[in-house]
């Protein structure tokens, strides 16, 4: 995984890199990065902010106790939140045409928000998935591992391990210097082994690939287990909580197929044709745009994250809903009041 997370550092600049690499200028497309990124990133930023401070505002102003799916989900937006806080020194790298003005420490922090909230997301969507899966295709059995007590020690897990698959950022210097810029957190500065390929090849497989298969053989057990109640008992396939759960699935899916997968198949490809040939500086390059590109729509997950608690979570769509009501009421009834204070005066 380590391994994986630092495939966004390999330094053209090394004097270990091949002369191949060395002479290569991957930053050719800059022009339009300087603005089409900070742009993204920006409004990545906004509706990440809003999104999931709302999120975690209505679940703590919640009087009902916390369920499984529930604990999952804060956890899920707790770390969307803590990568949010790393966008505005991204969007400021951009703009100084990959110039990173903060130095080396912010540099590695930013670094490591990044990837921990990639892996957090992974981690806790797949236990949302198998949560949602136990819940409704084994009701009776393994209660234990939806209990409270024991989701929490779960999520304290995933923590755990995502710290220890990111902790190593921290100690590796995440920023270069290329053509008079400090460049931070870029895709070519950690190349230096020869097994570096095959690591990267086994982390993407056991990080991204495995819990890829559990959400879609969860997806496929709750569908064939609802289309089987629904042939005796039509009621059965019409229940709220049966299409909550499967919508739930489907949007945890859907998000980690058009988020996560770009990133990591362009990862293995890349990978799997350099352990064949030494790559030439247009495959150099061409994978330098693409990984600049997929790692934007991975970030762009803590956007789609606030969708499923909508979905997953009744008091919160309740809530959400019954605040936007307010605040329609309260808007409509000032315009009111201000055009009935604008006829008096008149």
């Amino acid at each position: 995984m380590t391994g994986k997370m630092a495939v966004g550092n390999i330094t053209l600049n090394s004097a270990e890199n091949t002369p191949n690499e060395s002479s290569c200028d991957v930053f050719i497309y800059q022009r339009a990065a300087v603005v089409l990124f900070p742009i993204f990133y920006s409004v990545v930023f906004i509706v990440s902010a809003c999104g999931n401070s709302l999120v975690l505002y209505v679940i703590c102003q919640r009087k009902q106790k916390f369920n499984s799916t529930s604990i999952y989900l804060v956890n899920l937006a707790l770390s969307d939140t803590l990568f949010t806080l790393a966008l505005p020194g991204r969007i400021i790298y951009y703009i100084r045409h990959f110039d990173w003005p903060f130095g080396d420490l912010l540099c590695r922090l930013t670094t490591l928000l990044f990837f921990a909230n990639t892996y957090a997301g992974i981690g806790f969507m797949t236990c949302i998935s198998l949560d949602r899966y136990l819940a409704m295709v084994h009701p009776q059995r393994l209660p234990c591992l939806r209990s409270v007590k024991v989701v929490r020690r779960v999520s304290c897990l995933v923590w755990a391990l995502v710290f220890l698959e990111v902790a190593p950022l921290m100690f590796r210097s995440m920023l270069r210097e290329h053509q008079g810029r400090q460049t931070c957190m870029e895709y070519f500065n950690f190349e230096g082994s020869r097994f570096t390929p095959y690591l990267l090849i086994l982390a993407c497989t056991i990080s991204f690939c495995c819990p890829l298969i559990i959400i879609m053989a969860c997806y496929a057990k709750i569908n064939l287990k609802l289309r089987a109640a629904a042939k005796h008992n039509s009621v059965t396939s019409r229940s709220k909580r049966n299409h909550r759960a499967n919508t739930i699935i489907l949007l945890i899916l859907l998000t980690f197929i058009i988020c996560f997968s770009p990133y990591h198949l362009n990862v293995m490809q890349f990978m799997s044709r350099k352990i064949h040939h030494q790559a030439t500086c247009e495959e150099l390059r061409a994978f330098k745009v693409s990984s600049q590109i997929t790692v934007s729509l991975m970030n762009f997950n803590c956007c789609l994250d606030p969708i499923i608690y909508f979905f997953a979570i009744k008091t919160y769509k309740k809530r959400v809903l019954s605040l936007f009501k307010d605040y329609l009421y309260t808007s409509g009834a000032s315009t009111k009041m201000t055009a009935e204070n604008s006829s008096s005066n008149t």
